[in-house]
């Protein structure tokens, strides 16, 4: 095992990161600038056609008739996470600068991711077809709910986000492509079950594009001279406490609800997680490019520490799992 799995540290994260600092000393400008943003334009319309053909409605029909547990998930994702994003304006300025902090509210707005949530419910031995279910519609939701999210939350805070533009431009760029390409579905779906590694490589790609255009324009606006090495340590800090209350509250509110322990880890993982394959692209829809950079960075650190805080909680959730199926063997 090597230190970064032993870190559990996600390689991406190494990857983005090393986007973050070639984007800091070489960022795009000029010509290069609108080669760069026409091209983000195009791969960002891929990625959610993509997504939308990598959908299986079967998968989600599966799992569609667990209605509790999907609304828990949804007010987590949806009302709990907002409520918490909106509590943190009571440390601005003096824990959270009103950059860090926008930044946070608009990680709060964001849908559920579906990978992740799906991959750590199926380690920990959780309800796999529910998770499905409901990271897939928190993930489609979110293309309308997010901007919506973002308008109301930063209107409050003084922000200047045209909401109907913003849903206008999302569904442009992103609802079409996602729509498209799972109607596509019966035409290319087996090759994209076959695929599905090349595919996920073009997704991640995709994000890094954005993430190098985004932090250019940022670097070209000054970004560095906002957000310092305190800003970056305050960041990580409250992504850990945001975390961990969220996890706290779904995982207490599934046992008082008298969820199965499968179920509620489903409900702990699906209603913990803000997806950074969603967040990164509507950052680069709904905000000016030169704030994108910006916005995204408190979504970049949380994504890592919630993977590295899940792949604990997987496996002590698995050996529980373990150990209620002997005991149930043992009492037959």
């Amino acid at each position: 095992m090597s230190w970064l799995q032993r870190l559990r540290i996600d390689n991406f994260l190494l990857v983005l990161v090393i986007v973050v600092l070639l984007a800091s000393f070489f960022p795009c400008e000029g010509i290069w600038k609108t080669f760069f943003e026409h091209l983000t334009t195009a791969a960002i319309a891929l990625l959610f056609f993509m997504h939308g053909a990598k959908l299986s409605r079967q998968a989600i029909f599966a799992g569609m008739s667990h209605w509790k547990l999907h609304l828990l998930v949804f007010l987590s994702t949806f009302a709990l996470f907002p409520l918490l994003g909106l509590s943190m304006n009571l440390l601005v300025p003096g824990i959270l600068t009103p950059t860090v902090y926008l930044g946070f509210l608009y990680l709060c707005a964001l849908p559920a991711t579906v990978q992740s949530a799906i991959a750590f419910t199926s380690a920990a031995g959780g309800n796999v077809a529910a998770a499905i279910c409901s990271a897939s519609a928190s993930s489609i939701l979110g293309v309308f709910l997010s901007p919506l999210l973002v308008g109301a939350l930063m209107h409050n805070q003084g922000g200047d986000t045209d909401v109907l533009h913003a849903i206008g431009a999302i569904l442009l760029q992103l609802m079409v492509p996602f729509i498209i390409g799972h109607l596509a579905r019966p035409l290319i779906g087996k090759w994209v079950d076959r695929h599905r590694k090349w595919i996920n490589m073009t997704d991640r790609s995709s994000i890094l594009l954005v993430v190098y255009t985004a932090f250019s324009a940022a670097v070209v606006e000054g970004i560095w001279s906002t957000i310092d090495s305190r800003s970056l340590l305050t960041i990580l800090l409250m992504s850990v406490i945001l975390l961990v209350v969220v996890l706290v509250i779904n995982t207490y509110t599934a046992r008082w609800m008298g969820f199965s322990t499968a179920d509620e880890i489903t409900i702990v993982f699906c209603g913990s997680k803000k997806s950074l394959a969603n967040g990164i692209p509507m950052a680069n829809v709904l905000f000016p490019v030169a704030a994108v950079g910006a916005m995204v960075l408190p979504l970049m650190i949380f994504h890592q520490v919630q993977l590295m805080v899940c792949a604990v909680m997987a496996q002590r959730y698995a050996r529980k799992m373990a150990q209620q199926r002997e005991t149930a063997e043992l009492t037959k």
